[in-house]
């Protein structure tokens, strides 16, 4: 398991330069072009999104009050809560409008060629297997609360708000809430990317 912490992240422009990103996990882990990747954007006025031709993308709401996503298509998507997600193709022309000020959101950008995706946000009430129900390589993105994630072999390690953790798909364990408290249920960012890749990252 790698764990990438919200504190050891580093600003980089956006590819058009309207906005900051902050890369938490690639693979490769260098150069381009990639076959996934993890980041955090943070985007403090309206206006284009970078073009990423070759590219799904899967993104999430993690603070602000809202934004609206225009394609070309004449399509919309409107993401208010924390924790709303969206997929579009990265190509597709993409004008994002901030509703009441700047927006921070988790994007999960995965190459076409990638066999098998799937994303999803979870509320965790209680303590979930990792196996056998999830196949390939899992994300685990904690949006918001406090997350254990116990493996076999391994110390149990917990994840705090923006943290993400990276598994590869030989490991085996239980992801659930560092607390007792149902209201306090962390919400949580989850992805299985089949393509056999995680070992890849490790080293990272």
């Amino acid at each position: 398991m790698q764990i990438i912490r919200r504190s050891s992240l580093v600003p980089v422009p956006w590819k058009n330069g309207g906005g900051i990103t902050h890369e938490m996990i690639r693979v490769p882990a260098t150069g381009d072009p990639f076959r996934w990747r993890v980041s955090i954007a943070q985007i403090d006025a309206s206006g284009p999104f970078s073009n990423f031709t070759g590219y799904s993308r899967k993104m999430v709401l993690l603070r602000g009050a809202g934004l609206r996503l225009r394609f070309a298509a004449g399509r919309e998507k409107h993401l208010h809560d924390i924790g709303d997600m969206t997929e579009f193709d990265g190509a597709a022309a993409t004008e994002c409008e901030l509703l009441d000020g700047p927006c921070t959101d988790l994007n999960l950008m995965v190459s076409r060629s990638t066999p098998g995706v799937r994303a999803w946000v979870e509320r965790l009430l209680e303590p979930r297997s990792l196996r056998p129900s999830f196949q390939g390589a899992i994300l685990a993105f904690a949006i918001c609360g406090i997350v254990s994630v116990e493996l076999e072999g391994c110390e149990a390690a917990r994840l705090h708000a923006w943290d993400l953790a990276a598994m590869s798909p030989d490991e085996r364990g239980s992801i659930g809430p560092a607390g007792l408290d149902a209201g306090a249920a962390p919400l949580v960012f989850f992805a299985a990317v089949d393509d056999n890749s995680a070992q890849e990252s490790s080293g990272s």
